[in-house]
């Protein structure tokens, strides 16, 4: 059994995390996260990225912990950098990632869900949070460094200091969440995901745009103000170049929706 089921349609690639009860990640599922992202990156089918949990009581609930119990500290420390090196792939890839949450999205779930582009749950069925203090380590799956960019410096240091876990509509209060959604179903939630995530498609969308924003954005805010400028003229400049970007100049001047390719 695959602990990330993989599936395309209509431009957009679904990860689903599988591994029951609750989802935990472990060194083989990473392995398959960082395999899937890199052939959704390679692959000019794909145009948008969803990542979600498999079942409806959980997105992810973080790492094994029984598996982190006993592993050596040479291990552990090496499960970390892959974890990370994994959902900065995810970052870098220059596809819009959203995170689709039917479920409870607490410790490096949450983490995973931070390094999605976009976040959108549904209403009423989990909790998230950072609640690693209360295993004696921090959030060390970029936890402390994502949360805080997203929340600000104090607040990430109160949730994760006291190791609070709240519920979804708290998250969205936050800045954590972008979107909270009525759902009558699992699967009536997961729908909605893929149409919301339609407008980011081909021919709706110049998704290739869309990417570079992504990437705009993800390393412009890490720099001084001057070099995401020049990040930004040069991603630009590959626009302009592009059959998305002739085609929307014309359909703007011929006053016609236009038709875009992702190319």
């Amino acid at each position: 059994m695959s602990l990330v089921e993989t599936a395309t349609a209509d431009g957009i690639a679904t990860f689903t995390l599988n591994n029951a009860p609750a989802n935990c990640y472990s060194r083989e599922m990473m392995s398959e996260l960082d395999a899937a992202i890199l052939d959704a990156r390679f692959d000019p089918s794909v145009h948008v990225i969803v990542i979600r949990g498999a079942g409806e009581k959980f997105f992810c609930a973080g790492a094994d912990i029984a598996m982190l119990q006993g592993a050596d500290p040479y291990f552990k420390y090496n499960f970390c950098l892959h974890a990370n090196e994994t959902l900065l792939r995810l970052e870098n890839t220059p596809k819009l990632v959203i995170a689709a949450i039917d479920g409870h999205c607490v410790g490096g779930g949450l983490e995973v869900a931070l390094a999605c582009d976009l976040r959108v749950a549904r209403k009423g069925v989990g909790k998230c949070g950072l609640p690693e203090v209360k295993l004696g380590v921090l959030p060390g799956t970029g936890g402390t460094q994502r949360l805080v960019r997203v929340v600000g410096k104090s607040r990430a240091i109160e949730l994760m200091a006291a190791g609070e876990v709240f519920p979804l509509e708290r998250a969205l209060e936050l800045g954590v969440l972008d979107h909270l959604w009525e759902a009558d179903s699992h699967e009536d939630f997961h729908a909605k995901v893929r149409e919301w995530a339609g407008q980011f498609v081909p021919p709706k969308a110049a998704s290739r745009a869309v990417g570079l924003i992504k990437r705009a954005c993800q390393t412009g805010a890490e720099i001084a103000l001057a070099d995401g400028l020049a990040l930004e003229r040069e991603l630009q400049q590959r626009l302009f170049e592009s059959e998305d970007a002739r085609e929307g100049l014309a359909a703007y001047n011929e006053k016609r929706a236009p038709q875009f390719s992702g190319k």
